[in-house]
């Protein structure tokens, strides 16, 4: 009975330092086989392997797939004209060389995150520094990759290959948004206001060159309607020359009538003296003076 529980013991034991012993390693991992005895580590890649049972040995799996680190918490960084934003980065990276990876960390996953958030802290105050706030605004792309290149040098050492940083928020802390938020709000007035004055002296001038155009046609239209006039004019002496000369008696009448059309209106009560050149037609069709009656004769005597 003693011979077969030592069996079952022995054979427990041996179960145990042979399924310790024996690993697998997956595509998606690596394995750092480190010894006790202070040797240097190995790498074990994808596929069954075989080692000594702890605490002679032990397998620290590493994903060498790309990962993201996501600090909890927004940072703080100044800009170079010293106004303060919270960013919340993403750092994606992968490992490319889990040896240096381990040697730095000891497998330790904080300790990775630790170091990573450091340098990442180090990498993005230095880019922000660079940047006046709008800048910061406005090149957010330009600056993840000015951090993403000094954080790739910075984590070179640990066996880590940054492949990029995301910004998933940039903000004003609370105490400066109110003023941030003022600030922009008159920038933007004032941009409107000088928009409003542009656009106030364009139409000014406008309305001045139209006005000038205006005054051109109106002189030119008068220029015309003079010479029109003029050469009107030219030709009614002429006809008036030519009916003048045909029958004077009659011009001299005609335009005493036209003369009396023009001074007197129906209804009007005007007081003359009759005896006036200007009214011999009226008192004769030829416009001459009436004959004075003859005297009578005198009686004579007889």
């Amino acid at each position: 009975m003693n011979k077969i529980i030592a069996f079952v013991v022995a054979f427990v034991v041996v179960v145990l330092v042979a399924s310790s012993a024996v690993f697998v390693v997956d595509p998606r991992h690596v394995a750092v086989v480190s010894s006790s005895g202070g040797a240097k580590a190995t790498l074990a890649g994808p596929g069954l392997h075989v080692k000594l049972p702890p605490p002679f040995q032990t397998a620290t799996f590493i994903d060498t797939r790309i990962q993201a680190f996501d600090a909890p918490d927004a940072d703080r960084y100044t800009t170079s004209d010293k106004t303060e934003l919270l960013v919340n980065p993403v750092v994606r990276y992968r490992i490319a060389d889990p040896l240096k990876l381990f040697a730095a960390t000891k497998g330790d996953p904080q300790t990775l995150a630790d170091r990573l958030a450091s340098l990442s802290r180090d990498a993005l105050s230095g880019a922000f520094s660079k940047v006046g706030l709008s800048d910061a605004l406005a090149q957010q792309e330009a600056i993840a990759n000015n951090a993403r290149d000094t954080l790739k040098t910075a984590a070179a050492p640990l066996g880590i290959d940054v492949v990029d940083i995301e910004f998933t928020r940039i903000d004003y802390p609370a105490e400066l948004a109110e003023v941030v938020y003022k600030r922009m709000s008159a920038a933007r007035e004032q941009a409107a206001a000088d928009e409003r004055a542009k656009g106030a002296a364009e139409a000014q001038k406008i309305k001045d060159e139209a006005e000038r155009k205006q005054q051109g046609v109106i002189a030119d239209a008068y220029s015309q309607a003079q010479a029109i006039k003029g050469d009107g004019d030219g030709k009614a002496a002429a006809i008036a020359a030519q009916a003048y000369g045909r029958d004077p008696d009659f011009y001299r009448f005609y335009q005493s009538m036209q003369a009396y059309r023009e001074s007197f209106k129906p209804g009007d009560v005007v007081v003359v003296d009759s005896s006036s050149d200007f009214f011999r037609f009226m008192r004769s069709p030829n416009g001459e003076a009436p004959t004075a009656p003859a005297a009578p004769a005198a009686a004579r005597k007889h």
